[in-house]
């Protein structure tokens, strides 16, 4: 089987064989893309998250220490000695879980503080923390929704947003664009139902903000409810690193603000902030809530920490943003394709998935970690690199990737913006 002519989309279970012999396929398939060293995905990290990693390399099973430009771990809070103390002293004083759901015997005194404090962080009335980001978009939005719902999303929402709209007929908008959604909206104005308007704060493959401002006034315009999952964005935009509500000046203004605790957060987790009202109905009403237990006391307890430090360690972000400006310029000075992107997330975008998986290629045999982004991920013609960038990068980190990407550029006759 030749990999160069086929893409995972090839594979998808669409009903038409039995998975047994579907899965056989699609094993002839990885076969051949490694024996190019085109499985780029699951490399094994022996150090955790950090700037510099050491890494066993799959196809020779000998250690490299590789550049990490693969990470959300923007604020490197999963290193952070605070984080680390604080999961470690909730872990001796409630042990490893909370042993329950949290509506019937899971809900601690610390999950009780941690939603106190993302409250308040988030400039809402009330918050709700669940066990994974995923989770709790796709449990909240499906309760959101509820039978008659109408879902209104940006094309380029996580794949989180569009599995709690499971069951619905999406009414999808072009990617921030005001006069698609306002239109969409005009198409819907006489339905009397729950119509809910969701965006990423931060959207992850391509690393632009969403024009939060502008939606709501749309939205509201039409008697739409925003939803804005933050999960890129906190601790990353804003004055103090809130996330995009507080960049737009927004806050307490958004309908539901979502989130994930993995990202600049830096352990495992997810939120919702509301006014108290929707966060009472999700109590019952959100499945992946309700049945799923609780969050680790270590978890819940780092992420509290982690909190407090984006606002009383503000050089940490200022640090990122120093980065983002710097590998910013130098990619802009090899006139390579980056979309719209604004934050910590570099989109390089070279429009063939054969290239893109040689270049990763020759990152990884560079020792720069970068992940490949094709088809179908996204649309064959935006295949592409993908950097996120850390404040704990240096120079010579950000100088080393930007030199071997002129390198490979040339190499691979990449067309120039």
């Amino acid at each position: 089987m030749d990999s160069r002519h086929l893409s995972l989309m090839d594979f998808m279970n669409k009903g038409e064989q039995n998975i047994v012999d579907l899965a056989d396929r699609f094993n002839e398939f990885e076969q051949d893309m490694f024996a190019r060293r085109h499985v780029n995905y699951r490399r094994v990290s022996l150090t955790g998250s950090a700037p510099v990693m050491r890494v066993i390399d799959p196809y020779d099973g000998f250690e490299r220490e590789m550049i990490y430009f693969a990470s959300n771990d923007y604020l490197n809070l999963t290193r952070h000695p605070r984080t680390i103390e604080a999961g470690r002293k909730a872990l001796e004083k409630y042990g490893t879980g909370a042993g329950s759901v949290p509506l019937l015997g899971g809900t601690l005194d610390i999950h009780i503080e941690l939603e106190q404090k993302v409250a308040k962080f988030k400039g809402c009335e009330a918050a709700l923390i669940f066990s994974s980001g995923f989770g709790s978009n796709a449990g909240a939005i499906a309760a959101l929704l509820g039978e008659e719902g109408i879902p209104i999303c940006d094309t380029l929402v996580h794949a989180s947003i569009l599995d709690g709209c499971i069951g619905k007929t999406v009414k999808f908008f072009r990617h921030n664009d005001m006069e698609s959604l306002e239109k969409t909206l005009k198409r819907l104005e006489d339905r009397k139902v729950t119509k809910l308007v969701m965006v990423d704060g931060v959207y992850s493959m391509d690393g632009d903000i969403a024009k939060l401002d502008e939606i709501c006034e749309i939205a509201h315009r039409y008697g739409a409810l925003v939803y804005v999952d933050e999960a890129h964005s906190t601790g990353v935009i804003g004055d103090t690193g809130r996330g995009t509500p507080e960049y737009y000046h927004l806050e307490g203004k958004v309908d539901i603000v979502a989130g994930t605790c993995s990202k600049a957060l830096g352990v495992v987790g997810g939120f919702i902030a509301s006014s108290q009202k929707i966060i009472q109905y999700l109590y019952y009403y959100a499945r992946s809530y309700m049945f799923s237990t609780a969050p680790t006391p270590q978890a819940v307890a780092s992420i509290s920490e982690a909190l407090d430090v984006i606002l009383e360690e503000p050089q940490l972000r200022e640090k990122l943003w120093q980065n983002i400006r710097y590998f910013k310029k130098g990619l802009e000075d090899l006139h390579v394709d980056l979309g719209d992107a604004e934050t910590a997330i570099f989109p390089i975008i070279i429009s063939d998935d054969y290239k893109v998986k040689e270049m990763c290629r020759e990152l990884h045999e560079n020792n720069i970690y970068v992940n490949p982004v094709v088809y179908p991920a996204v649309p064959k013609r935006l295949a592409r690199l993908r950097f996120s960038l850390m404040q704990g990068h240096e120079k010579e980190h950000l100088d080393k990737a930007l030199n071997i990407m002129e390198y490979l550029l040339k190499k691979y006759e990449v067309k120039q913006k």
